[in-house]
């Protein structure tokens, strides 16, 4: 077979992964070496010269992210591919900004599998071996970030946080994303993990200064620049040194602050109101919005050209709807962090919990699933979370939910009535503590309806019964 010129270095101590990737690689037509640790790994990588490296993260002795400094510093255009059980950002974030390829968690899915494996082969086809011609990136990293979950769509972006962190600071990002996703926290991880994450990171919500101040905090100005300048004073464009300009709400800006910030972004200049003194800009802009700028711009409420000039890094984060398995993660983090806020000694959730935060329709996404477990930590008596407390916490934010609420109708008509029915179930299952047929009945409903609709929720009609 062709695909015999290539051969394929798996290291990884664990004899299952080892044995399921040689049969896979051997059937696709690779020849495949094997390497239990780091120092037998980096031996063969010498002795047999291989196409790619497929290297775990956690193994004995020297870790895959030290054995991956190691080889990039020797072979910088080896494609190596990290592989590890535990998708944490820092991790990610690591494996990229270390030179990896792709990095793939555990359960290893082969299609994906063999999709990174051709995609390292048709580059190192087109760009040939190259030994020792530069250094490997370097930096040192900050403390983890809130950025929670092992879906794929959060190891992409995990991914994208790593490779735009060695970018230089020339570069803009545009975070989307509906409200409550996390942009701010990646626009945090971004800085956190470049090179000039010492420097400040200044964030600016667009739609929380009125328009005259917004352009005064962003420029800064002179004395008697305007009624009540009386002294200099730099803008944020300024105090952000080399580091990261985080506009939140970018979407929100008026025309006539689009036009001068697209100015700023193209020259990489600006002057304080008042002043002919021209400023260089070192920061890095990451921009954020909710909007969909691109339709946006077909109504002309934004301007195609700064659009544009935006549009070169773009990170769109998922609503938490479309990463339902982050939602326990998720869960427990918050948890974890509200216990020990409060001094509770809250352990947990009890199945039906889970069932139900699982299945709410959060239209404020993480920061929504936050906001309920935080108050069930509060409300909570004992030490497992059960469905009943957090049915008590959700019905309680239910009815301005809607309100706020910027879906569209029909999106917005269903989350009512899931609110409605939780709402409901849940009051006539605490009147009568938990009897089905009798919350069923008061309610003029079959017991079959009913019980269809615990269900459908994830209630659990015995969190409702007095404990003799």
């Amino acid at each position: 077979m062709e695909f015999k010129k290539h051969k394929i270095l798996v290291i990884d101590d664990d004899e299952g992964i080892v044995y399921a990737l040689n049969q896979l690689f051997l059937k696709d037509g690779y020849s495949v070496a094997n390497a239990g640790d780091a120092f037998a790994g980096l031996e063969i990588l010498r002795l047999e010269n291989p196409t790619i490296v497929i290297m775990d993260i956690n193994m004995p002795g020297m870790n895959g992210l030290d054995t991956l400094k190691e080889i990039k510093s020797n072979y910088p255009a080896l494609p190596v591919v990290m592989v590890t059980g535990y998708g944490t950002v820092e991790t990610a974030v690591r494996a990229m900004q270390f030179g990896a390829f792709d990095y793939l968690t555990k359960p290893l899915d082969i299609q994906q599998v063999r999709k990174v494996t051709a995609d390292a082969i048709a580059r190192m086809e087109s760009i040939g071996r190259v030994r020792n011609s530069a250094d490997p990136f370097r930096v040192e990293f900050t403390d983890k970030y809130e950025l929670v979950g092992k879906s794929e769509q959060m190891q992409n972006i995990y991914k994208l946080i790593g490779s735009v962190s060695t970018t230089p600071n020339l570069t803009p990002v545009l975070l989307l994303g509906e409200s409550g996703t996390g942009k701010e926290l990646v626009a945090r991880a971004i800085h956190g993990y470049g090179a000039d994450k010492d420097q400040p990171f200044v964030a600016v919500n667009c739609t929380a200064v009125p328009e005259p101040l917004l352009e005064s905090e962003l420029f800064g100005y002179e004395k008697g620049a305007f009624t009540g300048a009386a002294d200099r004073k730099p803008g944020r464009f300024e105090t952000a040194g080399h580091g990261t300009i985080f506009l939140d709400e970018i979407g929100d800006l008026s025309p006539m602050l689009q036009q001068k910030f697209l100015r700023v972004l193209q020259e990489r200049q600006f002057e304080r109101l008042g002043s002919n003194e021209t400023l260089e800009v070192g920061a890095r802009f990451i921009a954020a919005t909710n909007r969909d700028l691109e339709e946006e711009v077909k109504k002309e409420n934004f301007r195609k050209d700064l659009f544009y000039r935006l549009d070169v890094m773009v990170i769109r984060l998922p609503p938490l709807r479309e990463r339902k398995e982050d939602i326990p993660i998720l869960a427990h983090y918050f948890l974890s962090k509200y216990s020990e806020r409060f001094r509770k000694r809250i352990t947990g959730f009890s199945e039906d919990a889970i069932r139900m935060l699982s299945a709410l329709p959060y239209p404020g996404n993480v920061r929504k699933l936050e906001n309920i477990v935080e108050r069930a930590v509060i409300m909570a008596k004992q030490g497992v979370i059960t469905s009943r407390v957090l049915g008590d916490t959700a019905n309680q934010q239910s009815n301005s939910e809607v309100k706020r609420d910027s879906g569209n109708f029909a999106e917005a008509r269903r989350r009512a009535i899931d609110n409605f029915e939780r709402s409901f179930v849940t009051e006539a299952l605490k009147k009568y503590q938990g009897n089905v047929v009798a919350a069923a009945r008061s309610s003029g409903m079959t017991r079959q309806n009913f019980q269809r609709l615990v269900s459908k929720h994830g209630i659990n009609a015995n969190d409702f019964r007095i404990k003799s």
